[in-house]
């Protein structure tokens, strides 16, 4: 069997699966946010009782991250609907925005703006990150999430995707989900990346081989020395994005790599430690199986209007931008962030360029972690780009006009962000360009798309 047969298989109490199979799939872990809670809720309510309770409280994770620094009454009123929720279904992770006092509600304070945190103790940012930095992400496991890029955690051996309100409120009544085993397509990654080049750009590269429906409800399943030479940030960067190829999940093999990262994070949050990670058959068979050499890969970049649109960076140096954006699940992560400052260090952005951490824990250490005796936070200052000191989804989803970053207006932006539709980050005639946060940095620098080898010191 495949890894996530593997895992379906021993989830459904089942000796074999194949593709094609339908089976009763128990969850290990339910993750939802503030844009479907509140539907997922509605859903779970109207259909199990209003006074039901949940499956087991202690595998519900609850994060808002999408539309929080706004101030949309409606949106700060789905956070209020997630801590009422969580009160009265007594939940242990529910990582609230504010350390709200009895009674007291969400409300976003424009006077203080996004260069003032606003967020209290247990906010944990953006949830494909926050479920990985808090425990919540095993080998061998299933997460369902009401995201699309809940396949993120696929990074850690596991059986992660996304779902509707309908399927997670049913999931949250009974811990049960029905699916569909998907046929595996295998993608053996051979040698390690060159300066300049990073996860983003493997994963860009697969989806323009793949078209951005040539995976529809499959596996995408990662393997080779190249993907065991990746940190578990780069193999999330790259799981994230198996759903632009249409794919169901991501997958990868389990190493040392990964145990000495959940190992570390479950003690760290005192959340479940045990776990048992699957490992490849001999006899696996795939729909296909491709190679892909990285050292040969180059900065990539997914032209407007979708992430299938592959080009290399260096063709498209004529491209004039009006903005950058650095930050989301996929792009705004401590490495992400790392690489982007190595190459903005001494130089100054050309256009507006926005940034805003993925996570606290992010903008902690980037205002910790130094190159050249400046932390990455005073680099990106000294560079002229604006930061939010409150993480999250931001522009990544568009959301409310306030939203820190986001696309009001038609015009060009390159974006470490996954997805790249018309109107993804806001106004319908805004043009996105996908690329790595190095070649988004490098491209900031130079106002047109550039290729960030040219700017490595």
């Amino acid at each position: 069997m495949t890894l996530t047969e593997k895992v379906l298989a021993r989830s459904a109490g089942r000796t074999l699966l194949q593709a094609g199979d339908n089976v009763w799939t128990s969850v290990d872990i339910l993750l939802t946010h503030d844009v479907c809670g509140p539907g997922t809720i509605g859903v779970f309510k109207r259909e199990f009782g209003e006074n039901a309770r949940v499956w087991d409280r202690k595998k519900i994770v609850i994060t808002p991250d999408h539309y929080i620094f706004t101030c949309d009454s409606k949106c700060n009123r789905n956070v209020d609907i997630l801590r009422d929720f969580a009160k009265e279904q007594d939940l242990p992770y529910f990582y609230d925005v504010i350390d709200a006092k009895p009674g007291e509600r969400w409300v976003f304070d424009p006077a203080k703006g996004n260069k003032i945190s606003q967020y209290g103790s247990r906010y944990a940012g953006v949830c494909h990150s926050a479920v990985a930095e808090k425990g919540h992400t095993r080998p061998g496991e299933v997460m369902i999430g009401t995201d699309s890029h809940t396949c993120s955690a696929g990074a850690f051996n596991m059986f992660s995707t996304g779902v509707g309100n309908t399927d997670a409120g049913f999931v949250m009544g009974t811990g049960k989900i029905l699916l569909k085993v998907p046929q595996t397509i295998y993608w053996n990654l051979e040698g390690m990346l060159r300066p300049g080049v990073m996860a983003k750009d493997i994963i860009l590269h697969i989806i323009g081989e793949l078209s951005v429906d040539g995976a529809t409800y499959m596996a995408l399943q990662f393997g080779g020395d190249g993907a065991s030479a990746l940190t578990m940030e780069d193999r999330m960067t790259i799981a994230n994005m198996a759903i632009e190829a249409g794919g169901k999940n991501g997958i990868f093999e389990f190493d040392d790599t990964t145990r000495r990262f959940v190992d570390e994070r479950c003690k760290l949050n005192g959340t479940k430690s045990d776990y048992t990670p699957v490992e490849r058959d001999k006899d696996e068979k795939f729909f296909s199986s491709y190679s892909v050499d990285v050292n040969k890969l180059e900065p990539t970049v997914a032209c407007h209007p979708n992430p299938g649109m592959r080009k290399l960076a260096r063709e498209l140096r004529t491209e004039k931008l009006d903005r950058a954006y650095l930050g989301s699940c996929t792009g705004g992560k401590t490495s992400d962030f790392y690489a982007a400052a190595e190459i903005l260090r001494g130089r100054e952005v050309k256009i507006p360029t926005f940034a805003v951490p993925a996570t606290p824990e992010v903008e902690g250490d980037m205002k910790t972690l130094t190159i050249g005796g400046k932390t990455l936070w005073q680099i990106f200052e000294d560079a002229g780009v604006l930061m939010s000191a409150n993480p999250g989804c931001a522009a990544c989803l568009g959301g409310p006009i306030d939203t820190f970053g986001r696309m009001n207006q038609a015009g060009t932006c390159i974006s470490t962000t996954n997805r790249n539709f018309p109107g993804r980050m806001g106004a319908k005639e805004a043009r996105i360009f996908l690329a790595s946060p190095a070649t988004v940095a490098a491209s900031a620098v130079a106002g047109s798309v550039a290729d960030p080898r040219d700017y490595l010191q």
